[in-house]
């Protein structure tokens, strides 16, 4: 088995553990051009946007921005991106070595600091 074969494995058990929480919808890993490739949706959860096209084309925005590295040196780098819509929370944590990141879609009245912690224990767990 592949290096890349068991990072695969190990970002789609790290995505399912995140699935297990109530208010997150969607957790997913999407590549530096925007394609998933760990996680998804919740099981029985429908997108709000069910437009594939958008849905990637949204992958590839949030995979850019926050990958970008202009203002690293003056204010560190980007721990994650988060943004509140009324019917959702979408959040995306960039691990810039890798040049990857993790995309999280969840209900709106979830706590986003919160939410930002348990990734960051999920994520930093090396199981």
């Amino acid at each position: 088995m592949s290096d890349l074969d068991i990072a695969l494995k190990l970002y789609v058990k790290k995505c399912n553990h995140l699935l297990e929480e109530p208010e997150i919808r969607f957790a997913g890993i999407v590549d530096k051009d925007g394609k998933l490739i760990a996680g998804g949706f919740k099981e029985g959860i429908t997108p709000h946007e069910d437009d594939n096209a958008k849905l990637q084309s949204f992958f590839e925005f949030v995979s850019k921005a926050s990958i970008r590295k202009e203002f690293d040196e003056s204010l560190g780098p980007i721990n994650y991106i988060a943004a509140r819509r009324d019917k959702a929370v979408l959040i995306s944590f960039p691990f810039p070595i890798t040049q990857i990141l993790l995309l999280i879609s969840a209900e709106p009245t979830v706590n986003i600091e919160t939410l930002a912690k348990k990734v960051i224990e999920i994520f930093t767990d090396v199981n």
